[in-house]
């Protein structure tokens, strides 16, 4: 190939005049452009609100799980749910790098992409063989094509690679979550809800990190609150089903002593948390939703019809430095790494 469109428009089978993240179909042609990388996949992680999906729609089931995930891939040239409009990110080993490529990858090297694979030309040459369905860390055999304006950062030494997968994967999050707290007048009060998983729980470490005066975890059953408690990452939890907007908003309220956050996060895998985290938000405070099972239309809505002036924001997974800044969280705070390794133990 000749030199491609730096955002990969040239991989876009159909429609025409598409990019590739809204395209129904990618070229994962192995033979790459002069400003493009070739990478050696060796595992894939879905993203929670796909895998959440999938895992719901048949009933848990493994190998139909992996049955769909393989014919995704296969019909679509790249993992990219049509439910839930998500798919994940990767690692792998850079296979081959075209001479025009401005990442600054070396052949060899060992990397995880930073951009979904709802947008990267996949190919699976194993049939997913290798994977049982039942976790979102999928080990599988094939390649992967980066453009010009992708993003990959190179695997550390110091971390096995599920668990900086793991933490590479919501590496948007906790640098957002440090930026919009960092820069508010006042010491902040922060809620996160779906405070238990990979991205809440880096939201709540770098909350801290930021000089938050109060942070609160919202959880949804009593073995997250006691996984959170262990783990010494908030100044308060509260048990509430995200999806109960009224419910939810008073115990945030009673937590930070009648008035709502400054700064919500919303890290829940599950669809129907918008109006909840609205009215957990104080006036002018702002809401940071980073599930992909976010309607942004129901927020937006929803904030007119309740009358909130909040500022709402999509956490779009890219803050200049987001990787280093995560990976250098699980390192200083021996509890979230344990928290993280707890969880991606069962998935390695």
């Amino acid at each position: 190939m000749s030199t491609g469109s730096p955002v990969g428009s040239h991989r876009v089978v159909s429609p025409a005049g598409a990019l590739p993240q809204a395209a129904d179909r990618l070229d994962p042609d192995p033979r790459i452009a002069d400003d493009e990388v070739r990478i050696r996949v060796e595992r894939l992680n879905l993203d929670a609100a796909s895998y959440r999906q999938l895992h719901t729609a048949h009933g848990g089931d493994g190998d139909a799980i992996r049955a769909d995930v393989r014919d995704i891939i296969e019909r679509r040239g790249k993992m990219h749910n049509p439910v839930t409009g998500s798919g994940g990110m990767l690692i792998g080993t850079v296979d081959a790098v075209g001479p025009r490529s401005p990442l600054g990858l070396k052949v060899g090297q060992k990397v995880a992409t930073l951009v979904s694979l709802t947008l990267t030309p996949l190919h699976i040459d194993d049939r997913l063989e290798q994977w049982d369905g039942r976790s979102e860390q999928v080990p599988t055999s094939g390649h992967a094509i980066l453009f010009a304006r992708s993003i990959a950062a190179v695997l550390p030494d110091d971390l096995p690679e599920h668990l900086a997968l793991a933490v590479l994967d919501v590496c948007g999050a906790p640098a957002l979550v440090r930026r919009v707290v960092a820069r508010r007048a006042d010491p902040a009060t922060v809620a996160v809800i779906g405070a238990a998983g990979k991205s809440g729980s880096l939201s709540l470490a770098a909350a801290r990190d930021a000089g938050a005066a109060t942070v609160v975890a919202v959880v949804r059953d009593e073995i997250e609150d006691a996984r959170l408690r262990w783990a010494h990452l908030a100044d308060d939890i509260v048990i509430a089903d995200a999806t109960d907007p009224l419910r939810l908003a008073r115990k945030v309220d009673k937590a930070l002593d009648g008035r709502g956050a400054d700064v919500t996060v919303v890290c829940v895998d599950v669809p129907g948390c918008e109006h909840g985290a609205i009215l957990s938000t104080a006036t002018g405070g702002t809401i940071i939703f980073f599930s992909m099972a976010t309607s942004f239309s129901a927020a937006a809505l929803g904030a007119e019809g309740l009358a909130a002036d909040v500022e709402m924001l999509i956490g779009n997974g890219y803050v200049p430095g987001h990787a280093e800044y995560a990976l250098d969280l699980i390192r200083g705070n021996a509890h979230l790494k344990d928290l993280f390794i707890d969880r991606v133990g069962e998935e390695s």
